[in-house]
């Protein structure tokens, strides 16, 4: 996550650059759209994230209208314009979810600049009580992270339409269930292949590395420094190097939305040294996946680069 951002006023709307997360296709013209809504009054959503979109589209069904302001995979995360069409957009909507920890501080900025007092926001970061200097700003990578998501969705949602409320804790229920499959993926990695020395990039699955039990060698600050868009220390990207000339890692995960030359250079001598490559994404990949299938996906993934060897740089 490459902060860096500016704040400007133009014909009275905040307009940003910020460098925290992917850009969608333009929002109020085709966004993408998720969930299922056929309600004629059916709530207007938005995830500032797409995986938050989708979580917030698979518990409000038909009466809920969700969209994603980040949302394409095959774009530069770190580099997003909110523009006064995005601005627009979200000052419509009637539940905001967004991420904190400083991945999305836009949004907090257009919400300030065009307040609303029936307007709900869940910022995930305060929900799960996280510190501000909570360095990996990865959440929805942390199991348990959407579930917590989804009850509070399922219950601002019923504050909103009050007759409907039963319907989406029904859905809440669904969704966390859902979910299973994936816990037995990490529970089954985490049982046949804990302690597997992996290396990293960025700290984009870091959390899910975690949960499955697996060791990141990778030295923190320079995970931290490409996150944040800092050149490495000349002695941490050697330490880095040594990973696969040494064979001390069996799979590499990098962020497959940014990459520059020396991530190229890291992935060219993961590949030299017949170490597997797998690509881990910030915004959930579309079309094809769901929440569920995609973090199923990542794990799959990493359990074939360990059980086969076989690299899975893209989704």
């Amino acid at each position: 996550m490459r902060i860096r951002w500016q704040a400007a006023s133009l014909a009275g709307v905040v307009v940003l650059a910020v460098g925290v997360a992917a850009c969608s296709s333009t929002p109020g013209s085709g966004s993408t759209g998720y969930g299922s809504a056929t309600a004629a009054n059916a709530i207007v959503a938005i995830g500032a994230e797409n995986e938050y979109a989708d979580v917030i589209g698979q518990v409000g069904g038909k009466y809920v209208a969700a969209s994603a302001i980040m949302s394409n995979p095959n774009t530069d995360p770190h580099t997003f314009e909110a523009s006064p069409q995005v601005a627009r957009e979200m000052s419509s909507a009637q539940l905001i979810v967004q991420n904190g920890v400083g991945y999305d501080t836009w949004a907090g900025t257009m919400e300030n600049a065009d307040p609303s007092g029936s307007r709900k926001v869940i910022n995930v970061q305060n929900l799960l009580g996280l510190p501000d200097s909570t360095p990996n700003p990865h959440l929805w990578y942390k199991p348990g992270t959407m579930a917590t998501v989804a009850n509070e969705v399922a219950t601002d949602l019923g504050e909103i339409q009050p007759g409907h409320a039963a319907y989406f804790k029904a859905n809440a229920t669904a969704f966390i269930n859902s979910l299973a499959t994936w816990q037995t993926a990490i529970t089954t990695f985490k049982t046949k292949y804990r302690g597997t020395p992996v290396a990293t990039t960025e700290p984009v699955a870091d959390y899910l590395l975690q949960a499955v039990g697996a060791d990141n060698l990778t030295p923190w600050a320079l995970q931290a420094d490409i996150m944040n868009g800092t050149d490495p220390s000349a002695q941490d990207v050697a330490a880095e190097r040594t990973l696969f000339t040494g064979h001390k890692v069996k799979v590499f995960l990098y962020n497959q939305q940014v990459t520059d030359s020396l991530t190229e250079s890291f992935i060219q001598l993961a590949h030299q040294n017949g170490i597997p490559v797998v690509g881990v994404y910030e915004t959930m990949p579309v079309p094809g996946y769901d929440y569920q299938s995609w973090m199923l996906a990542e794990v799959n993934a990493l359990t074939k680069a360990v059980t086969d060897k076989v690299s899975t740089e893209h989704l």
